[in-house]
């Protein structure tokens, strides 16, 4: 890895040695780029505090800024750079700004951005519809690196390589209770993730990412593919929820058989080695108690609303574990109401425990999802009894720091079956604070923040990049859940946090560590983890062997930093610094304390995860492997992205039938066919007609086997050409095949079962 890099950097030299000018930090941009279709500005600063300024390191820009291409340096585009707020020095960053919008420019290519009077230009970026794809792939790869008990072979972990850790003498397979550590009490606690640079394991801590992550691919299941070098890649299943199925088997192994679910796994001092395999501290698990069961039980829920979506059979048989699980967790909290107050005895390591409005936020997101997945009143009437005890309820106010049961609430609000007074009180409460608050819309048509990603400056603190995703992830909620038909305002707001955390912020850092070879130019270092500690081969990204893992985000900005009190002085960055110019890119211990600003964790990593799986673009599969509604690989995605003429070939796994569970209508000329022996069955459950072809399509349909619950299985306004195609007129209450102006015609043995 580390050659690759030298290698890169040598080509970005060569590169650069026929450009015009020299690079400048002060020409702050993404530095992995834009997709075509966003806001695109780039950020030029000034600063009036802070080290850069102690520095000297000051920058005025000419009066027009140029784009041109990396290739070639063509000019394609020129402007003038629009001062912020007239001058004035922004607070959180002590800078004057300017903002230069190349938005125009959609054109896929490589560019710079190029200042003639001062003869500066930035990094280089790309403009490209995945521009995201692959950097998106390293950071949900971060959770392979976090896995715990599994072996990190070259194949799939590049440099990083390590054995199977925590499986040793009175470890995860012979974990035993922290208060009363007898074989009488071991359980075998092995797998999931460990939670952030140490090697501890926390339900409550698994709260945030996992919902982040079965959300995004909720929200968005046709972009997850499955080749992101996992060992579980080409199983047929995306290889998120591969990686979030490694944490929900350690949760469930969690769960008590009488449905309440152990606290954590730690050893009970701050011991850790590096690589994780060589670390060989006993391990011990906390009690059963009612904050983690709480939040398991909503874990496991949306974990089995994910899961149902796949349409692989096995992945469903999965989910109805995880349905089972969180019923039997929601029955012990039924039984047993009151909130724990967990005292950590024993432990060394973070305390977990939530207070009783935390507890009782997770109970109602639990609700919520066992409603969606069940159906059942109960658990409708149990969010009705209790949604407006919800901050974002009770306050009128939305903000980053709840972000899930936020998410929640919004996803109730869909929910066809839910209270409709109550599904119109979330979304009049959520646009109310969108329109009002000043850190949300406010903050956007005011310019609020001179990098176009505001947070309040009291949330610039320890983690400060987690919450910075999710105020990204709630503009994008205005999109999801149909709040506001004005999509553009919204997604360029969203994506301005993606952009400052890929450079464009104060300090031009993209907030993912070693990143060189997938496009950024001044990545994070270091960051602290017990793996990739200081002085390791795995300690820096430029100086050491290897550097850390690619893709993990470390904490982020904190003004409120300080080392130990045994530290004689300061350390300048990030101490006495504006807020957004409070982070140095380190990792070293005690008594300097790094970890309050570089330690990562897997609540940051969901949060950034969740926010960049928006700006991905889904991938035009043709080959149907899917058998289900929606999703990757699916029909109806391959239909989408299809251009007119095209074939689409059905592939689907033994046994499987395609399902349309709402209405398809094929808009384009196209060709379906099944590329496997014998007749694809495909099921139609919609009300009216399963699949409608648009007036003046010509479709062919080749060896499939038509089923529905539907008033017809295919409504004909096109060309309709059947080609060895079967009929089954069992539960449909019409006739299966209606045309509506349209022709049909037959090739070949078309049957139809009565």
């Amino acid at each position: 890895m580390r050659n690759t890099i030298f290698i890169g950097l040598l080509v970005q030299w060569s590169l650069s040695f026929a450009q015009p000018g020299t690079v400048t930090e002060h020409l702050k941009i993404d530095q992995f780029g834009y997709p075509p279709d966003v806001e695109k500005i780039c950020v030029v600063n000034n600063p009036t505090s802070g080290f850069d300024f102690s520095a000297g390191d000051l920058y005025t820009p000419g009066g027009t800024l140029q784009v041109r291409k990396s290739s070639d340096n063509s000019l394609v585009f020129s402007g003038p750079a629009s001062s912020w707020h007239s001058g004035a020095s922004y607070d959180q960053s002590g800078d004057q700004a300017w903002w230069f919008n190349f938005s125009s420019v959609t054109t896929p290519g490589t560019y710079y951005i190029y200042d003639p009077t001062t003869s500066k230009r930035s990094f280089t970026f790309e403009i490209r519809n995945d521009i995201y794809a692959n950097v998106l792939k390293q950071a949900v790869r971060m959770f392979y690196y976090q896995r715990s008990g599994f072996a990190k072979t070259a194949a799939y972990a590049y440099d990083w390589t390590d054995g199977a850790s925590h499986l040793g003498a009175q470890q995860d397979l012979d974990c035993r209770l922290v208060t009363n550590p007898v074989p009488s009490t071991t359980r075998q606690l092995h797998g999931g993730w460990f939670d952030a640079g140490d090697y501890n394991k926390y339900v409550n801590f698994a709260y945030e990412p996992i919902h982040d992550l079965c959300l995004a691919y909720i929200e968005r299941p046709e972009i997850w593919t499955d080749d992101y070098n996992v060992p579980e890649s080409g199983n047929g299943i995306p290889d998120l929820l591969d990686e979030v199925k490694w944490e929900m088997d350690w949760l469930l192994r969690m769960q008590e058989a009488n449905g309440s679910v152990l606290m954590k796994v730690s050893v009970t001092d701050f011991s850790a080695a590096s690589p994780p395999s060589a670390d060989t501290g006993f391990r011990r698990y906390g009690p059963a108690q009612a904050s983690a069961t709480r939040t398991a039980a909503s874990m496991y829920a949306v974990g089995a609303l994910a899961y149902n979506l796949t349409g692989n059979p096995a992945m469903q048989l999965y989910a109805d574990t995880l349905e089972q699980a969180a019923v039997d967790a929601w029955n012990w909290l039924i039984a047993n109401p009151a909130y724990s107050s967990y005292n950590n005895s024993g432990f060394a390591s973070a305390n977990p425990e939530m207070d009783a409005y935390q507890q009782s936020s997770a109970q109602v997101g639990a609700a919520i999802l066992l409603f969606a997945l069940t159906g059942q009143t109960t658990y409708r009437t149990y969010v009705d009894a209790h949604y407006t005890e919800m901050h974002p309820m009770q306050w009128g106010f939305w903000y980053p720091w709840e972000s899930i049961i936020q998410d929640l609430l919004l996803y109730y609000s869909v929910l066809p079956n839910g209270t409709t007074s109550v599904k119109n009180a979330i979304r009049s409460s959520f646009t109310n604070s969108m329109n009002g608050s000043g850190h949300l819309l406010p903050a956007i048509t005011g310019t609020s923040c001179a990098y176009r990603a505001y947070m309040s400056n009291g949330d610039n603190t320890w983690g400060s990049n987690r919450p910075r995703g999710h105020t990204g992830s709630m503009f994008y909620n205005v999109i999801t859940y149909g709040i506001n038909a004005n999509t553009a305002v919204y997604r360029n707001a969203a994506v301005g946090y993606v952009n400052f955390l890929h450079g464009l912020n104060p300090i031009s850092r993209v907030m993912l560590t070693n990143m060189y070879d997938y496009g950024a130019e001044k990545s994070a270092n270091e960051m602290y983890h017990s793996w990739f500690a200081d002085g390791t081969q795995y300690d820096n990204a430029i100086t050491s062997t290897y550097g850390p893992a690619p893709g993990y985000q470390p904490g982020g900005f904190n003004p409120n930093y300080h080392p130990d009190p045994s530290y004689n002085g300061d350390i300048v960055p990030p101490e006495l610094q504006p807020s957004l110019k409070s982070y140095k890119d380190w990792n070293t211990s005690w008594p300097e304390n790094s970890w309050e600003v570089t330690e990562t964790s897997i609540s940051n990593q969901g949060s950034y995860v969740k926010l960049l799986s928006k700006f991905v673009s889904a991938p035009c599969v043709k080959t149907v492997t899917n058998a289900y509604d929606a999703g990757y690989g699916t029909l109806r995605q391959a239909i989408a992205c299809a251009n007119a003429g095209d074939t689409i070939k059905l592939k689907l796994p033994v046994s499987a039938t395609l399902q349309l569970t709402s209405q398809l209508v094929i808009n384009k000329d196209l060709v379906i066919l099944n590329s496997l022996a014998g007749q694809a069955p495909v099921n139609c459950v919609a009300a009216g007609a399963g699949i409608v072809i648009n007036s003046g399509k010509t479709v062919h349909l080749y060896d499939l086997s038509l089923t529905g619950a539907c008033a017809n299985i295919i409504q004909n306004q096109g060309n309709l050409h059947l080609h060895h195609v079967k009929f089954d007129a069992t539960g449909v209450t019409s006739n299966v095949l209606k045309n509506l102006g349209g022709e049909a015609r037959v090739y070949g043995l078309v049957e139809l079962k009565e």
